[in-house]
Order: C-alpha cells, then structure tokens, then sequence
C-alpha cells in the first residue's frame, strides 16, 4: 500500500462550516487547533467494575456518579473538552468543568441491540439531539457498532441510524463527533459483549469502516477512530508499514480525527498517537487508556482520587504534550481555515433568514 500524504499541502475541499458547527469545534479544541479530550462517558466498563468492587449484582447509582466525578475533578483541568453521559455525569460536569472547556454528550444506550449477525445501536430513552443542544453541549456523539460483514438487515440499520443522527446535527447545528467499533461476529474467535477492542481485528475491516461513514451523506464533523490493528500489537514508532495503515485511515478520513484508546494500556495508546499524529491526527478523546490504572483503588476513594491526581494526570499531561509536538490543528481540514465562515457581503443577513428556517414555530 503506496502511503499517502497525512494532510494534504494544500486544504481538502470541504464544506465551509455552519457557525454552531465551527464555534462547537473551536469550543472542543485549545487555541491551536488540537484536541484533547477526556472521556467519562463509559457506562458497562465503570458498572461492571463498581459492582465487582462492592461484591454486589448492580452498581449503585451514587458510586458511578461518584466515579465519574472524581474523573472529571482529577482530569478535567488537563482536558481541552470532556465527554459525558447524561444518566450519570451530566449533572456533574455543569459544576465542575471550567467555563473554557468544551462538554461532548454522549446520545447512544451502551446496552446495544442485536441483530441476526449484529449490533444494532439506538439513542439513549428520552434523549436526544436537539435536547443535547438544549443542555448546553457542543457536540454529540454516537458510538456505532459497525462491521463490514455483519449481516444486510443489521448493516443497513446502522446505517440509517447514523445517517439520522448527521441529520439531526445539520438541522441543529451542533457538530457531530462518530465512533465506530468493530466486534466479533457469530463464529469469529473472541467472542464478547464487553466494550473493548476487538483483539482478532483485520485492518480492511477497519478501513472500510471509515470509507463507509466517510460519506457525505452521514453528515459527520469529526471521527473518533480506532486503531486499524489491535493497539497491543502497534509496533514503537518507525514502522513503515503500521504508517501506512494509519495514514490511509486518515485520507479515508478526510475531516478531523481523533484516536480512541478502547482500554489499551498506557505505553500501547502512546504508540497509536505516534502514528496517528503524524497521519494528520488532530488530538485524542481517551478515557481508559488515561484512568483505568487509578479507578482499581475503587471503593477506596482517597486513594482513587491520589492516583488521578498523581500517575493518570502525568500520563494525560504526557499525551498533551505529545499532540502539541505532532497532532495537525483541525482547521487545516478546511478551505478557510480557522476562519471557517462565509465572507462575502451580506452573508450575515442571508444565513439569518435561512437558518433554522424548518424550525420555526417548533422551538
């Protein structure tokens, strides 16, 4: 595979952003243009833990609360932006993120439907993206479970689904953040519900992904992409061939990206953003990769909350330190660039008389 330039000399010829999209990324980024971003949002990981930690079936509502709020008071100062759930986090993060941070809300149920040979995703009961709007977020994100091979009926919701949501954010003019995950399908080995990499992964499948939702039809603003081979496997930087995966992930890409961590240990993920950075990256939106080490002293909070402050904040201030050095700022996706924003005369009186126009009488 012949590797293609990262970012290309000269700006991709992409729409000129909307003004709610442009200000909701220039929200979610630091000055230069680089994202990085904090993710709380898991919901099956910290349950499943909190629960094993009590020695109970069900997590308690208020220690996943607690959890998430320890996260976001440990971390948050480091983050550019921070991604949360509304059953869990939401309420918290209006108290403790700065007004400077940009706040990502999740849209999806983590429990995922399942199909003949797939999973099938769904908006979280009573939620919604014009009430992620309503709640102050500058973005929405979907996690999609996606496989090239799942079976058409399964393939074809997910579709639909996504290309609903992209729709939903161009109505309300709120950039849409898309994570896509592969998993096993019936047969393959490794079989499991739990949210984490999915370790027999084929890169094709990876890259197909991205080409797939790549389409201007579902309307995304920014991937959140995995690693296109299992991050334990990602070779120090160096490696021509590993290079080349991550730089055609990011021309499949075409727009900002950003690079999951899926629970990869900290020395893995330091060795994907290695890679991705210099395919044309734009930051990380991690969470395990940053927090898991520190969340094993659960239900022991002091010392939880010791070990964010301490190894977890070094790590993340290691990993910001990283995307200053090597990420591409996210405005180079665009012909204007961090201008973003129509110029000719009179703009401002035709985006006003045409914005939202669908829209009036119902809000």
């Amino acid at each position: 595979m012949n590797a293609p330039q990262a970012v290309p000399s000269q700006a991709v010829q992409s729409p000129i952003l909307s003004p709610g999209k442009f200000w909701g990324l220039r929200r979610m980024a630091d000055a230069g243009g680089r994202f990085k971003m904090l993710a709380v949002d898991q919901r099956p990981p910290i349950k499943t833990r909190v629960a094993e930690a009590r020695g109970e079936d069900d997590p308690r509502y208020n220690d996943v609360r607690a959890v998430k709020r320890a996260l976001m008071e440990a971390l948050a100062p480091h983050a550019t932006a921070v991604l949360a759930d509304p059953t869990y986090a939401l309420s918290d993060a209006m108290t403790v993120l700065a007004p400077h941070h940009g706040l990502v809300i999740t849209l999806e149920d983590s429990v995922f439907g399942e199909g003949r040979d797939g999973r099938l995703s769904k908006a979280i009961d009573d939620w919604s993206v014009s009430k992620i709007k309503r709640a102050g977020g500058d973005a929405v994100k979907v996690l999609t479970w996606y496989h090239p091979d799942q079976d058409a009926a399964s393939r074809q919701a997910q579709l639909d689904f996504t290309k609903q949501v992209g729709e939903a954010c161009l109505r309300y003019d709120i950039p849409f953040l898309l994570e896509m995950l592969l998993y096993p399908l019936a047969g393959d080995a490794g079989q499991t519900k739990d949210y984490v990499e999915q370790a027999g992964k084929r890169a094709d499948h990876v890259l197909k992904t991205v080409e797939t939702f790549a389409a201007p039809d579902y309307g995304v603003d920014v991937f959140k992409l995995e690693s296109p081979i299992p991050a334990k496997d990602v070779s120090p930087p160096g490696d021509a061939a590993t290079a080349a995966l991550f730089e055609e992930m990011g021309r499949l890409a075409g727009r900002p990206w950003v690079m999951l961590s899926a629970g990869a240990s900290q020395a893995a993920f330091r060795n994907v953003l290695h890679y991705a950075f210099e395919a044309g990256a734009s930051g990380f939106l991690a969470g395990r990769a940053i927090w898991w080490d520190a969340f094993q002293h659960f239900p022991n909070m002091a010392a939880m909350e010791t070990a964010l402050s301490g190894p977890a904040a070094d790590y993340m201030k290691e990993l910001n330190a990283l995307a200053d050095a090597k990420a591409h700022p996210w405005t180079r996706w665009f012909d204007d660039g961090a201008e973003g924003l129509p110029r000719p005369a009179g703009w401002e009186s035709e985006w006003m008389q045409g914005a939202y126009a669908d829209l009036e009488g119902r809000l």
